[in-house]
């Protein structure tokens, strides 16, 4: 395995790590504030994130890479709002798109082909990711202080289901 790709992985890894632990600082704030719903939304993500971990983890040992865990830094732990959250999630999800468009960037400089590949999975998840976050943000705004419509949005959000990510592989 290329160590310049390796080193690359094992930080996606750790970004990985460091999302689920904040969106479930997020579900958290939004328990304790009261919308089940939302911290619901969260705890989906939060789900997912670890997904994410774990097929890079389980890439890394396929390609022959040696996996280094490093310590999570802090997240925030309150938010001013849903809003403020949810844009807040926005931002972050464009940092981590720019680091997987960095990964996949390195790999076709080193002309790794299988990185390539497994990245263009998580670009296109980071597409998904951006356009949900925004989705939310635009509803947001539409309820602006309107309590019935933030009632009725926290309900819609406690319906989300987690559904495994793909592709999950086994190290063997």
């Amino acid at each position: 395995m290329n160590k310049k790709i390796e080193e690359a992985i094992n930080a996606q890894i750790n970004a990985e790590l460091w999302s689920a632990y904040l969106y479930l600082s997020m579900a958290a704030n939004f328990h304790a504030e009261g919308f089940g719903g939302i911290a619901n939304w969260f705890e989906v993500q939060f789900k997912e994130e670890q997904d994410h971990a774990t097929i890079l983890y389980n890439y890394l040992i396929s390609r022959g890479g040696r996996v280094e865990l490093k310590a999570i830094d802090a997240v925030p732990t309150s938010w001013d709002s849903p809003l403020d959250a949810f844009e807040s999630t926005l931002e972050h999800e464009k940092e981590v798109t720019k680091m997987i468009n960095d990964i996949n960037a390195l790999a076709m400089k080193e002309n790794d082909y299988a990185t390539q590949n497994r990245m263009q999975w998580f670009i296109d998840e980071q597409v998904e990711e951006e356009d949900s976050a925004r989705k939310l943000i635009d509803s947001l705004k539409m309820i602006k202080d309107n309590g019935f419509g933030l009632y009725m949005f926290d309900k819609e959000l406690a319906a989300r289901t987690y559904t495994q990510a793909s592709p999950l592989q086994t190290a063997e």
